[in-house]
This record gives structure tokens, sequence and C-alpha cells, in this order.
């Protein structure tokens, strides 16, 4: 077991070096699922003795690969992003709550408060924006100056009605 533990991380090491950083990358949900799926190979093989090194490279280069080869096509083509990416939506505007978008992004108050106590937010009157992104993360755009915030920071972003 101890040698395919070397094994198998020797291999995964291996194919990260080769399929670059964004291997365990967390940019969208695909790359979540890749990960995971990648981790239940590795237990596979680490506690299931019928599963070979060589099969369990095989799957993981194969993952990896796939995941590759999905992030180029989101890359490359409106297509391709536009069916298989979430657009990242805003939750909080301007202090505002919007509680609709909350609805459909199925998060609730208490969830955007916590964010917002984990960003330092002091005040609502301080967030310019908050935004639910495709990967699950919440980014809180906040200060205290009321400095304005460059457009680009919104381009992916959903701001259907909004003043942006």
């Amino acid at each position: 077991m101890i040698l395919s533990i070397f094994g198998i991380f020797s291999i995964i090491i291996l194919i990260t070096r080769l399929f670059g950083l964004r291997t365990f990358a967390k940019m969208s949900s695909f790359d979540f699922a890749s990960t995971v799926a990648i981790g239940s190979v590795l237990a596979s093989i680490i506690l299931n003795s019928d599963y070979s090194i060589l099969k369990g490279a095989i799957a993981l280069g194969t993952i990896i690969g796939f995941q590759t080869l999905f992030a180029f096509l989101v890359r490359k083509s409106d297509f391709f992003r536009t069916l298989f990416t979430n657009k990242p939506q805003i939750i909080m505007w301007n202090g505002k709550i919007l509680h609709s978008k909350l609805k459909s992004c199925n998060v609730s108050e208490g969830d955007l408060i916590a964010k917002l106590r984990e960003a330092n937010v002091h005040d609502f009157s301080e967030v310019k924006a908050v935004i639910f992104e495709s990967t699950g993360d919440v980014s809180v755009i906040h200060n205290s100056e009321q400095k304005a915030v460059e457009y680009r920071m919104f381009q992916d972003v959903s701001t259907e009605n909004l003043n942006v």
C-alpha cells in the first residue's frame, strides 16, 4: 500500500506539472468536480488492491486531460462558455440586498451577512457589490470612502437592471 501511495502521488505530481497549475484550481464548477473526481480515484487506488497504478494513472490523466480541454473550449468559444458555465450574480448592490437574486442563487440572507462579516464590513452602506461567483465563492467589494469601482470588475457579471 505504501508503494502504491508513493507511485500514484508521483504520477499526480507529474500530471500536474504537464497540465499546469489549473489542475487543482477552483476557477469553475467543472474544476471543482474534477478535483473531487481526482480525489476519488486517488482514494480508490490507495485503498483498493484491485486497482492498479497504471489504471489509476490512465484515469487521472483522462480526468485532467478532459478538464484541460474543457477549460480551453470555455476560454476560446463563447457558445461553449454560455452553455457550460454559470454567470456570476450580484446579490447585493450599493448597500441593498437583492432578495430576488438571493432566492435565485439559493443563498440565505444569513449566509450573505456571514460573508460580509468575513470581509470585515461594518455597515451595509460600505458595500458596493457582493458577487456570487460561478464557483460558489462570494466576493465582497467594499470601501468606506465610496470610491468608484472599475467597470471591468463587472465585465463577466450579470448586471441586469443595475446602474454599473
